[in-house]
């Protein structure tokens, strides 16, 4: 460097690659290409997302830091900007993948800013990351909950907690005065969804701050980043259409973004002896059956099939099992019974008092097929007693 000095002067510092074009140099073609998707096709998309998307569909291949000093050039401003780092304690993950799953319900306009909201439901798993199950819902219901609860338990198992906020579908206001039966059964009424975990054997937790299930809501960000946008590239504009690309989009997903857990060792349960998905995930409501053998439903009543002990179903107390299929089941001693609507009840005769004239006549003016004799004698009117009777004396 100093030879080149006393030769050229300061000139003689200079780079000789001052001013030339990188041979590795994105062609400017590929370069406006790339701008004009990003601002086009792709508004909207943040960098990483924006490279995968360039990647599968565009065919144009790019890594992420280059993609960004693209941008950066053809001013295009980034989507997200990243916060400034701050202190604070983070809770460490479960050690073993089933330990603990977190969930929650996220209402957006998943389908475009100029249409109705909707409701995702779903279930993370906190060691490794990885989406068990969701579905998209009108609201956040129960329903919901336990359709990613059943896709969880069908893939992988039973986890061995649930942790979600303090909503009202996971347990019932604690500050309000027990009724009777719970004072004298010490025992809490619980909800549906909350009767559900309690029959899996799935401790449930509840957090008290948005920041406490920090995993699940940070998947919320995510998912209303990339999961929009893919909606919008394939048109989808309904709950049902999103439902059957949902599972697809989760393997893509969890293959991007989960990761290994601590102990390699699953903790998946399986279910217990007697109980399935389909009779546990599900709507119960207590019933007592009727003499007839049938239980209330609704403004009718459902018949139920003979026992297959052979006694008789009178009186006694069954859970009527409403499924996510909307199949009606019947379970009583561990055994389960598909209930069918009853016959309406038989019409109620009683004889009607007719006038004579009516007896006499029929509607034409001729006489009625019914010997009068056998007609019904209109009732004597009321008469009010003298006022010597015996009876006012």
């Amino acid at each position: 460097m100093l030879k080149r000095y006393r030769a050229d002067g300061s000139a003689g510092l200079v780079h000789g690659n001052h001013d030339r074009t990188p041979a590795h140099r994105t062609p400017d073609a590929v370069r406006a290409r790339i701008v004009e998707l990003a601002t086009t096709t792709y508004a909207g998309v943040n960098h990483a997302h924006l490279a995968e998307l360039l990647a599968e569909r565009e065919d144009i291949e790019i890594a992420e830091r280059t993609l960004r000093r693209i941008l950066a050039e053809g001013g295009v401003r980034p989507v997200r900007t990243r916060r400034s780092p701050r202190h604070r304690r983070r809770r460490e993950r479960m050690a073993r993948e089933g330990m603990l799953l977190q969930t929650d319900g996220s209402r957006h306009r998943w389908f475009g800013p100029d249409l109705p909201f909707a409701t995702l439901v779903g279930a993370i798993d906190d060691a490794t990351s990885r989406v068990t199950g969701g579905t998209f819902r009108a609201a956040e219901d129960a329903a919901g909950y336990f359709t990613a609860f059943a896709q969880t338990a069908e893939e992988f198992g039973l986890p061995g907690g649930m942790y979600s906020d303090r909503h009202g579908i996971f347990s019932v206001e604690r500050n309000r005065t027990p009724t009777l039966t719970e004072q004298l059964t010490g025992r809490r009424s619980l909800t549906q969804v909350g009767r559900a975990l309690d029959d899996a054997g799935i401790a449930w937790i509840g957090a008290r701050s948005p920041e406490a299930k920090g995993r699940v809501e940070r998947l919320w960000g995510t998912l209303q980043d990339r999961l929009v946008t893919e909606l919008r590239l394939e048109g989808i504009t309904t709950i049902e259409a999103a439902n059957a690309f949902l599972p697809g989009f989760l393997i893509r997903h969890n293959a991007r973004f989960a990761v290994a857990a601590a102990d390699p060792v699953p903790a998946w349960r399986s279910w217990p002896d007697g109980l399935t998905a389909a009779s546990v995930l599900c709507f119960h409501y207590p019933r007592r059956v009727a003499r007839d053998a049938t239980v209330s439903w609704g403004p009718g009543a459902l018949s139920l099939p003979p026992r297959r002990d052979g006694r008789s179903w009178a009186g006694r107390a069954v859970v009527l099992e409403e499924r996510l299929d909307g199949s009606l089941w019947v379970r009583h001693d561990g055994e389960h019974y598909p209930l069918a609507e009853a016959p309406a009840a038989p019409a109620l005769l009683r004889a009607r008092s007719l006038s004579r004239r009516a007896a006499e006549m029929s509607d034409e003016g001729a006489p009625t097929a019914t010997p009068p004799a056998t007609l019904p004698l209109p009732r004597p009117g009321k008469r009010r007693p003298a006022s010597d009777h015996p009876w006012r004396r």
